[in-house]
């Protein structure tokens, strides 16, 4: 007999590394997309540059970080790198200055395995390679 109070358990979510990387001199506001399956950013207020932050990111998804300097001004330097690949790197000066970077994550399938890079990802099954 089924226990019908039971709930389902959640489906991993594949999922990809991605690091975001602010340089420079000041301080600023930065948001940036980690493991969420609503897609919702992460904002860190005050933060002194220079900062790092390496998360994973649910494939379909669209990796972004977002750094806003502040009323002090300085200069920054955005990277963005998916799965150990730089894809792409912004610079802004200034008071207020802003400054993104975006990527593209494939979507996710259950139809068995694709071939992204040099790795195999199993749909609902985790990474290989």
């Amino acid at each position: 007999m089924l226990n019908t109070d039971e709930q389902p358990k959640p489906r991993a979510v594949p999922t990809a590394e991605v690091t975001y990387e602010a340089t420079g001199t000041g301080s600023a506001e930065i948001s940036y997309l980690a493991r969420s399956e609503a897609g919702t950013a992460t904002v860190e207020k005050g933060v002194t540059l220079p900062w790092k932050q390496s998360v994973q990111v649910p494939l379909g998804k669209a990796p972004t970080v977002a750094i806003i300097l502040d009323g002090k001004g300085g200069q920054e330097a955005s990277t963005l790198v998916i799965r150990g690949k730089h894809v792409q790197r912004a610079t802004v000066m200034g008071e207020f200055g802003r400054a993104t970077c975006t990527g593209d994550l494939p979507p996710a399938t259950a139809r068995g395995p694709q071939l992204l890079g040099r790795r195999i990802v199993l749909a609902n099954m985790g990474t290989i390679g």
